[in-house]
């Protein structure tokens, strides 16, 4: 009987995909890579034409020296890695580590790890794509080569164990302009004014919405603004002018692409960006589901395509008839990409069974399994559904010279919305009250509501709108984004607190040095286009090594210029006044991982070491004492009083000695302003130039 060899990456497979062969088939996996650039060294060869230097991964030669057993029992081997240019990758490396040059091999691939595509894949087997194999090592070659010569020269600069990345980089740099805008953010004044009024024949009062005049839209800026405009409605009439109906629709999302998913993962599950991909993982890989055995239950979890196989679609259809009706399914047309380069031809990440429901399938998974299953087969079913139709009504009401307004809206038919509602959307409105309002209704004031408020500074970046900001500007792709984030949170360059993310001090000193002295790695266009150019060698339009000889010469020339630049601004050990208690030596400041600290310079002699509290030069608003530079726990920097913890003056922005002449709170500095602590005062001045 014939021997068949089948390799996978991961031992969670080899249960599944056994259970769908026939005996004659050996499953195994390699575990991941098992060749890789060496540790200790570049590993790319710049004099000679960029040739990479592969070694066996420390720890797999055990794994490697099995599957050579195998290997040579084997009358075919099928290489079933993953579906995507790294899978590739591995495929053509354990060709190589295998030493499977003359034998039958095969390349396999399938989008889900179900028996019917297992069995596809073996029926199509292929030739390894030596374009995506280039693709990817090309992208390894070029972090490499990044990560190796601009690393060592941070180190250099700031003393510590510090790393730079292409990806990473940006990543950083995209946080860092966004804190920036934050923290240079006035805030504007302005007020809303309701009317509540009273509608001949009904109990509820109706709340209308100040516009402005009747052909242009005003935004109330100040106090004094609003009261004049109430003045001048205290006797003025209030009418209905205008009742407009219509309809509108709400289209259908689009099913999940790995930054989808991991975006709506966090909203709605409150997952990190690794954690999602870790759990769908699971779900693709094998769930033991009972009176099943293991069976792969989502799609590849890597895909920035929305695309939906024909056979998956007909199923899906069929099943929204049979449970909802005929009248929630989608019409027949094929939502199409938006034009972007689609990783590999995948499909969206769906469920491999759409009648497998996230009920029948509660008791066999964890919870945070069962969460994510749901979502992603809600996300689909809805993609497959008819979109929903509003009933909508506005009203304009005149009053004086000013207008106000009413918008409503009700289901008319919920469509997609009977299985899955976005986090983010507001409930829609009932327009109870408005069915019996027209141009005759008798209105009349009862009170006006006005409220001030300041407009907000953008929002702080979280794992969900950074993944968004990254895919949207071309940076990474689908299996980079959940590592590029953990990287910099574990370099301690960025804090995550409460969902949001905080550059850290380290941070500022990491990206102000990249966009000094490596301006077009940290370039948000640069990177974007490298990733097109990436995409090209897939496509076999270009060779990879002319993607890294066009590169690497400008780096060199970047990296050369920074070391003499380097040199010349060597950070000295700066002295203190502060004695160290145990020598009576100046204590200096010296650089850690986690920040800077006081140090006494005769170590190792003495190795006194104590926090460094960098003064903000302004007294404390609450005490007088000096206000001091402190850090949370995970790095983010604020200001603190130097007597704490008997005081608890804190500030994230810098304090002013000036005290503010509208309410006499502290003023805080926002880039070359004062603004008022006090966000209810809402008090600006330019800052006076030193």
């Amino acid at each position: 009987m014939a021997r068949y060899l089948v390799i996978v990456e991961s031992p969670a497979k080899v249960k599944t995909i056994k259970k769908f062969l026939g005996s004659n088939y050996v499953v195994m996996a390699s575990q991941g890579h098992v060749r890789d650039l060496p540790k200790s060294q570049l590993g790319i060869d710049v004099e000679h034409d960029f040739e990479p230097k592969y070694i066996t991964i420390r720890g797999k030669g055990e794994i490697l020296a099995q599957l050579r057993k195998e290997v040579k029992k084997a009358d075919k081997i099928y290489l079933a890695t993953d579906p995507d240019r790294e899978g590739e990758a591995i495929s053509w490396h354990l060709t190589k580590a295998l030493k499977l040059e003359g034998k039958k091999v095969y390349r396999i691939s399938f989008n889900e790890i179900t028996k019917n595509a297992v069995k596809e894949s073996i029926k199509n087997a292929r030739e390894i794509d030596m374009n995506l194999v280039d693709a990817q090592q090309a992208r390894r070659a070029l972090d490499r080569i990044v990560g190796y010569r601009i690393s060592p020269l941070l180190w250099k600069k700031v003393k510590r164990g510090l790393s730079a990345g292409r990806v990473q980089s940006v990543a950083l740099r995209i946080i860092a302009d966004r804190e920036a805008e934050i923290d240079a953010f006035i805030p504007e004044e302005y007020w809303t004014l309701d009317a509540v009024l009273k509608v001949q024949g009904e109990k509820k009062p109706l709340r209308a919405k100040f516009y402005g005049t009747k052909t242009e839209k005003i935004v109330i800026r100040s106090a004094e603004e609003e009261q004049k405009i109430e003045k001048e409605l205290e006797n003025a009439d209030f009418h209905v002018a205008e009742v407009r109906k219509g309809e509108r629709t709400q289209k259908s999302p689009l099913p999940f692409t790995t930054s989808t998913l991991q975006q709506e993962a966090s909203k709605v599950l409150n997952f990190a960006t690794q954690k999602t991909m870790r759990i769908a993982q699971q779900l693709y890989e094998g769930i033991d589901i009972k009176g099943q055995g293991t069976v792969g239950i989502i799609t590849y979890l890597r895909t920035d395509s929305t695309r939906v196989s024909e056979e998956a679609e007909r199923l899906a259809r069929e099943y929204i008839s049979s449970v909802y009706g005929a009248e929630y399914v989608a019409d027949t047309e094929k939502k199409k990409d938006g034009g972007k380069n689609i990783q590999d031809a995948h499909e969206a990440i769906r469920p491999t069974d759409i009648s497998r429901t996230p009920a029948s399938l509660k008791e066999s998974l964890s919870r945070d399994q069962f969460r994510l299953y749901q979502l992603i087969w809600k996300r689909f079913a809805a993609s497959q559904m008819q979109p929903a139709r509003f009933e909508t009504t506005s009203v304009k009401i005149d009053a004086g010279n000013y207008r106000f307004t009413v918008a409503a809206s009700k289901i008319a038919f919920d469509g997609f919305r009977s299985v899955y509602v976005q986090p983010d959307e507001e409930k829609a409105e009932n327009n109870v009250l408005l069915k019996g309002l027209d141009e005759q209704s008798v209105l009349t004031k009862e009170d006006f509501e006005k409220k001030q408020h300041f407009t907000q500074p953008p929002a702080h970046y979280t794992e969900a709108s950074l993944v968004k900001a990254l895919e949207e500007l071309g940076i990474g792709r689908p299996s980079t984004y959940a590592p590029t984030i953990s990287t910099i949170i574990a370099r301690r360059y960025v804090a995550k607190e409460n969902k949001n993310l905080y550059l850290t001090e380290l941070g500022e000193v990491v990206n102000n040095m990249m966009l000094k002295s490596f301006p077009s790695i940290v370039d948000v266009n640069f990177t974007a286009n490298m990733e097109g150019l990436l995409d090209r060698v897939a496509e076999g339009k270009v060779q990879w090594k002319s993607v890294i000889s066009n590169f690497y010469p400008d780096l060199e020339e970047a990296v050369e210029i920074a070391e003499k630049e380097l040199e010349e601004v060597k950070i000295e050990d700066e002295v203190t006044d502060v004695i160290c208690e145990e020598c009576g030596r100046n204590m200096v400041i010296k650089y850690g991982p986690h920040g800077k600290f006081l140090a006494c310079p005769g170590f190792p002699e003495c190795r006194n070491t104590k926090p460094y509290l960098e003064k903000a030069g302004v007294s404390c608003p609450k005490c007088g004492k000096d206000v001091v530079i402190r850090k949370t726990k995970k790095g983010r920097r604020y200001y603190g009083c130097e007597n704490n913890p008997e005081c608890d003056f804190m500030s994230w922005q810098k304090p002013s000695d000036r005290k503010c002449p509208k309410c006499g709170s502290y003023m805080v500095e926002k880039g070359n302003k004062l603004v008022c602590s006090d966000t209810s005062c809402g008090y600006v001045e330019k800052k006076e130039k030193k």
